[in-house]
């Protein structure tokens, strides 16, 4: 899949959020990238062949207290070439992302991966 159509994809999973949650996407930056770097894959807990499909890098909201303020902005980085590897037609592509971008905000909102798994996500 070409580059500009995966970001589409990507914007139109955050932009099908209900509008309590766009209210509370304040500073924060979602990008794509081809692969996780080196320095995002040693951030994780993943083992060695695992793989990485999004990640979240900041401070969330339930940690945020009266002094936060003046930082960059957290981020949430969408890895387009291992969707695209684990998924086998642009449907599974298109639910894939949606539940990566979904997956990445509740870590924003304070959401940990254990609370994810229980959820099904």
């Amino acid at each position: 899949m070409d580059s500009q159509k995966f970001e589409q994809l990507v914007i139109r999973a955050v932009e099908s959020l209900p509008d309590e949650f766009h209210e509370r996407l304040d500073n924060i930056d979602i990008i794509i990238a081809d692969r996780p770097s080196p320095e995002q894959m040693a951030s994780t807990d993943r083992k060695r062949g695992e793989t990485l499909l999004g990640l979240y890098e900041g401070i969330p909201l339930t940690r945020r207290h009266s002094g936060y303020g003046m930082v960059t902005p957290d981020r949430i980085t969408i890895f387009q070439k291992p969707i695209e590897a684990i998924c086998r037609n642009n449907t599974e592509i298109v639910n894939e992302i949606r539940r990566v971008v979904l997956h990445e905000i509740a870590h924003h909102f304070g959401i940990g991966d254990d609370r994810l798994k229980e959820l099904g996500m």
